[in-house]
């Protein structure tokens, strides 16, 4: 019954710590998104190609197990393609202003004992808790 989240989670885990050990680096998806396509670095530089590798696997990973599984592809969300456009933005501009994401934060920061990244995770949920509330009682 829960097999798959906690198959993802520990995948997820798994890689984190894998990339922390191999390349010292932390899996943080906003930092790695942003250094990837940043311009002060060259463009075959070993530092952008495995950036771009992550994100390639990022997309590349779940396409593969939907294709060699009987999980279903989730549908698409009801509130359109505009409002996840928006939200996009609006989740863009709070790693900004977080220095970090939920990945970056929530597994590797809290991994870590980090006592802002503990913070940043616990504003990330209390935001999103709120959102759903606002959307689905309030606005609904």
């Amino acid at each position: 019954m829960y097999i798959t989240p906690i198959m993802g989670g520990l995948m997820i885990g798994t890689a984190a710590a894998f990339l922390l050990w191999t390349l010292g680096k932390v899996a943080g998806i906003s930092g790695i998104y942003w250094n990837a396509f940043s311009v002060e670095l060259p463009l075959l530089s070993k530092e952008r190609v495995w950036r771009l590798a992550f994100l390639l696997g990022l997309v590349a990973g779940p396409v593969l197990v939907h294709h060699v599984s009987t999980i279903a592809v989730p549908a698409a969300p009801e509130s359109g393609v505009m409002a996840a456009v928006i939200a996009g933005f609006i989740v863009g501009l709070g790693t900004r202003l977080g220095s970090g994401c939920t990945s970056g934060h929530g597994i590797c920061g809290i991994a870590r004992f980090s006592t802002r990244s503990l913070l940043a995770t616990a504003v990330f949920m209390f935001t999103g808790f709120l959102t759903v509330y606002l959307l689905r009682h309030v606005f609904a």
